[in-house]
């Protein structure tokens, strides 16, 4: 294989995403994200399609935030006074084999990437649940997958080029610049406008995935460290309102071209007989194959397939990450409260994700546990028990999900985040007039 290779994707692939950044105000409704939960406070929006158009509108206008996939649930990419998309960039995969680094457009969505790597051989150490969002969206916010020795999407990025509030084009790479490139990746938009992003690869692999039903969570109590070393990726189900863990989803690789065997039972939980949906009253079809067919990895890692809806569509998120030592005493706590979060659940997804560097990162220097929670789409209700949630895990120095909906307060964000003084400098160095910055930036990172 030649040192580089080079890829145009297809237009037709580029220009209809199953997320378009511009479907809702095109049809000249109110723009939203994803869910429909939020109306963003703008209909304004420039394409931008190379970086030098990116530093001229970014020199344009006096205060700008990229539209992503949109699929954060608050307001942390909205903005009162002007949109930039960058879904018309150039759209070139450049992978480097000796280096084993892909660099792509920042506004690539992982689904896109992921086939071709598999086709040219190579592999992303970890993926979401869903592949239907943006690279740099994704590291932006520390979003992640699951697995006790994967980091967060952010851990496997070397290297960020981004367009700074002067127009002018920065690079920042994990061997050359230290802890400032620890403040950067997970940036939260606070930073610049990403252009490109470079991400560490492996050699291509196969997996796949068995679901058990009805883990006590006695067993999970007692086992929870050898239920989650189980597989290359776990992902607990429940609704917190029965005595069981509903669904156990363990991936895993395929090793030697042999095929996975799977046990009768796991832990007391049995092994399902047909494809299954976190949520057990919607059907199967839109999710990863399971039954412990082999399939590439980026079609087994996350649980939902790209070319279909993911989850439920009509939903809100939110999600809790604490010290993994803390793990079974949070999960024990929100299953107290199983009688008050029960009825206003769709799902709810328990995760491990290993610790990394980057300084606003929920995952900071902590090996963690994240508790998620799919709910149905009635805030008012929601609303009230976030902070009933809040306080239950408040023991653990609970850190909330940067994209999902919480109501921990800033003081609170603060005391959790050791280094957020840090970033805020480092965003004054590269934003001194807080160009990037939005209501819930400030009010969450930059107030005093």
């Amino acid at each position: 294989m030649k040192k580089r290779t080079f890829i145009k994707l297809s237009s037709a692939l580029m220009t209809a995403p199953l997320f378009s950044p511009i479907t809702g105000w095109a049809a000249g409704d109110k723009l939203k994200n994803w869910a429909g939960n939020l109306e963003y406070s703008t209909e304004k929006l420039d394409q931008a399609k190379s970086v030098a158009e990116v530093s001229a509108l970014v020199k344009k206008y006096p205060k700008l935030k990229v539209l992503g996939t949109r699929h954060c649930f608050n307001k942390i990419a909205d903005t009162k006074d002007q949109f930039v998309s960058l879904v018309q960039m150039k759209e070139d995969i450049s992978i480097d084999a000796n280096s084993k680094t892909v660099t792509v457009n920042s506004g690539l969505k992982y689904g896109q990437l992921s086939p071709y790597l598999h086709e040219k051989g190579f592999a992303l150490h970890n993926l979401a649940s869903l592949p239907h969002i943006s690279v740099a969206g994704a590291c932006a916010t520390a979003t992640h997958g699951s697995g006790d020795k994967n980091g967060n999407l952010a851990t496997a990025v070397s290297g960020i080029e981004m367009v700074i509030a002067n127009g002018e084009t920065v690079t920042l790479s994990r061997a050359k610049d230290g802890e400032k490139f620890n403040a950067a990746v997970v940036n939260l938009g606070a930073l610049g406008v990403i252009t490109k992003v470079t991400l560490d690869i492996q050699p291509t692999f196969m997996m796949g995935q068995y679901v058990y039903q009805n883990l006590s969570f006695d067993q999970m109590k007692d086992n929870f460290e050898k239920i989650e070393s189980s597989g290359y990726s776990v992902s607990l189900f429940t609704n917190w309102q029965s005595k069981d863990i509903a669904e156990v989803w363990i991936k895993q690789k395929i090793t030697d071209g042999k095929p996975l065997k799977a046990e009768p039972e796991f832990f007391g939980a049995k092994l399902a007989t047909k494809n299954l949906h976190p949520i057990p009253e919607l059907s199967a079809e839109n999710c990863t194959d399971q039954m412990g067919v082999s399939g590439p990895w980026y079609e087994r890692m996350p649980h939902f397939k790209m070319g279909f809806t993911p989850s439920s569509g009509v939903e809100l998120q939110s999600e809790y990450f604490v010290p993994r030592k803390n793990a079974v005493d949070a999960i024990l706590a929100i299953a107290r409260l199983g009688d008050q979060v029960g009825p206003h659940l769709l799902t709810s997804e328990i995760r491990t994700i290993a610790a990394d560097n980057f300084w606003m990162s929920p995952c900071y220097k902590q090996d963690s546990v994240a508790i998620h929670f799919t709910w149905k789409q009635d805030w008012p209700a929601v609303s009230k028990l976030l902070p009933v949630i809040e306080k239950e895990l408040a023991p653990y120095n609970v850190r909330p999900h940067w994209g999902k909906l919480f109501t921990v307060s800033p003081a609170d964000l603060k005391k959790r985040y050791a280094k957020m003084a840090d970033f805020r400098n480092v965003a004054a160095e590269y934003d001194p007039k807080g160009k990037f910055r939005n209501e819930f930036l400030d009010l969450n990172i930059f107030g005093s």
